[in-house]
Formats: C-alpha cells, structure tokens, sequence
C-alpha cells in the first residue's frame, strides 16, 4: 500500500536506534524526506544516509534543541509535514525500572519530564506554525501502555506519558480543524536498546528476579506482563503504525491513542 509519503517532509526524535530507526528507515522507504535528531550518529542511521535524510545531533534535554531540528528540516527541505515525537524513556545518565516510588528525586522527576514529556511540547509549539503555512500535517508522540496501566515502579515515567498521551488529544480538539491531525501511539515493552544494553532493563529485572537478561527477555518478562503474544514488540512493528498515522491514507484518524503492546493490556 503507497503510504502517499513521497517527497513529505519529516522529523524524528530519538531516531539513532530502536523505535526511532525503524521510523525513519520506513518514512525513507515510503519516499518521505527526514530530518533524524539524535544525540549520536549510530553506524545503523549512518547507512540510511543519502539526499533525503539529515541528521541534526542534539540533545534534547537542551530547551533550544528542537527548535534547532525543527528549524533544519526548514532550511533543508523547505519546512514540515510530519513530526514524529519519539525521544523518551529513560532520561541521560538514568536507568529504569525503579521500583519504588520513594527512589525518584525531585531532579530525576524533573529529567523524567524534561525528557518524556516537554521535548515533545518543544518540537510541537515549533513545527505547528510550518505545517499550519503548508496547510497541515500530522503528528504522532509516542507515549506507553504505561500511561494507561502504571504500576508499582516507574511512577515518573508513567506520569510523564500520561501527560503526553493527554497532551495528544488536546492539540488533536484544537489544530485538527486546521488540518493537522494529533495522534499517539502506546507501546509496550519493545525490543530495543532500553532493554537490552549491558546494564538496560533487562539486567536490572534480571538481577532483581534472580536471572540473567536473556531469560528475561525470552520467558520471564513476556509473562511477567502478560504479553498474549509470548514475546517482546518488534520496533519495527511500531514504526509501522506511526507510518500510518502519518500517512494522507489515515485522514480521518485524529485524537487516537494506539496501543502496539504484545496484548499486555486487557482491559476494555
């Protein structure tokens, strides 16, 4: 199915590994022209290099960084069409789970939303006014099933997703009638560096059960949270939906919050 991308132009945050990769790998497949922001160039974004692609390296904890990405997808490619809020997770320097809510200080809270919830305010209040002067575009944060089922850890990260999810639907109310549609998409625990880098989620999981990374990755965390399908998300299979959602070919789209989660959450 064409995705009606070529020749849009977009930004991606986060996008030297994982989710972000897999986004920006899709939306040059489908023709589009990327903007890729990230703190280092990873050999794997390296290899997409090419007349359509440029990579700005920032750090998004920087107040001023994503006006400065947004701002060279205009002086590269003549502006923006499609923001694709990626960055989160863990803050620089910071390794989740924390298991209690008791282990954030105030400064973790404050990275935690520095990081997660007001880059992507940031990149938002810079890229609308370029979509509104191309009559429109399309948004996509991407949040947490976190958002929507926190638990006993990581309460500063599911807040911070909570706020963006809900950030979603209000700037879906208000520029949808302008032609820029807001969505977001939640996903579950995903296979990327988050977990499985030499002292990620998965050691820190592993440690605390009990067991080494690679059962926990294989076995223990798909059932531990429940994940109907046996097995971590693909970030490819993420990056599929915000796509979508960034295509033409989801117009009527607008608002939704999509969940990409192994069937980890069950409620209705």
């Amino acid at each position: 199915m064409d995705l009606e991308l070529t020749d849009r132009i977009a930004v991606v945050t986060g996008a030297s590994k994982g989710i972000g990769l897999a986004v920006v790998r899709t939306l040059l497949t489908e023709g589009a022209r990327v903007v890729a922001a990230s703190r280092t160039l990873t050999p794997e974004l390296q290899e997409l290099a090419g007349p359509t692609l440029r990579h700005v390296p920032v750090d998004l904890m920087d107040t001023e960084a994503p006006g400065r990405v947004v701002e060279e997808a205009r002086a590269a490619f003549g502006g923006v069409d499609v923001l694709i809020n990626n960055a989160g997770g863990p803050p620089p320097g910071a390794t989740l789970p924390r298991f209690s809510f008791l282990v954030p200080t105030d400064a973790d809270w404050s990275a935690m939303l520095q990081f997660n919830l007001l880059s992507a305010v940031r990149a938002i209040r810079c890229a609308i006014p370029l979509m509104l002067e191309r009559g429109g575009g399309a948004i996509v944060n991407v949040s947490s099933v976190s958002a929507r089922q926190p638990g006993a850890m990581n309460a500063d990260y599911s807040a911070a997703k909570a706020a963006l999810t809900a950030l979603g639907k209000e700037l879906a109310e208000e520029f949808g009638p302008q032609g820029i549609r807001v969505n977001t998409v939640s996903p579950g625990p995903v296979r990327t560096p988050w977990w499985t880098a030499p002292g990620g989620a998965a050691d820190v999981v592993g440690a605390a059960t009990g067991t080494d990374a690679a059962t926990v990755l294989d076995t223990t965390g798909p059932q531990m949270m429940g994940l109907s399908t046996g097995r971590f998300v693909d970030p490819q299979e993420v990056a599929d939906v915000i796509a979508l959602l960034a295509s033409p070919r989801s117009a009527s789209t607008n608002g939704a919050d999509v969940v990409v989660d192994a069937g980890m959450l069950k409620a209705v």
